[in-house]
């Protein structure tokens, strides 16, 4: 992992109104070299196991996709999306952060997939984050489809 720059750790920290608790890079930027989304180390600095790998970090991503959850999106989602698809989704997400971390290490590990659920759809900006990077999110390519269409 390329750490964050002193410019994108204070930009980060403008966005989420506090600094980051871990290391992370921006993975995702928008048109204008803004930070969209931020790759989380698995472990934060203090050792406190990380679940959520890719964060939505971009204003405007994060407004839309809040006015998704509020309208009841998740549950829609969850209700639309193959079980078999998002169990699949939540299995490789975590196969990815874990491997991210040290084979050393004896502490807590973090759990569950996108967004630390191991089970149905949790939020909404964890998986549309993953998806923007990976494009293998069935829930973000849902969330997708319906940014598409507002």
């Amino acid at each position: 992992m390329t750490k964050a720059s002193a410019q994108d750790i204070a930009r980060v920290t403008e966005l989420l109104g506090r600094k980051p608790q871990g290391e992370f890079e921006v993975v995702v930027r928008d048109k204008n070299g803004e930070p969209v989304v931020v790759k989380n180390e698995p472990l934060l600095f203090d050792g406190t196991p990380m679940p959520t790998r890719y964060w939505l970090v971009g204003a405007i991503a994060h407004i839309a996709v809040s006015r998704l959850e509020s309208a009841g999106c998740i549950n829609i989602a969850e209700s639309e999306i193959d079980p078999e698809e998002l169990r699949l989704t939540h299995e490789r997400y975590a196969a990815e952060r874990d491997s991210a971390i040290p084979a050393d290490h004896a502490g807590p590990r973090p759990h569950g997939g996108v967004a630390g659920t191991r089970v149905g759809v949790k939020c909404l900006h964890a998986h549309y984050a993953n998806w923007l990077v990976n494009k293998n999110d069935v829930v973000g390519q849902w969330v997708d489809k319906r940014l598409q269409q507002i």
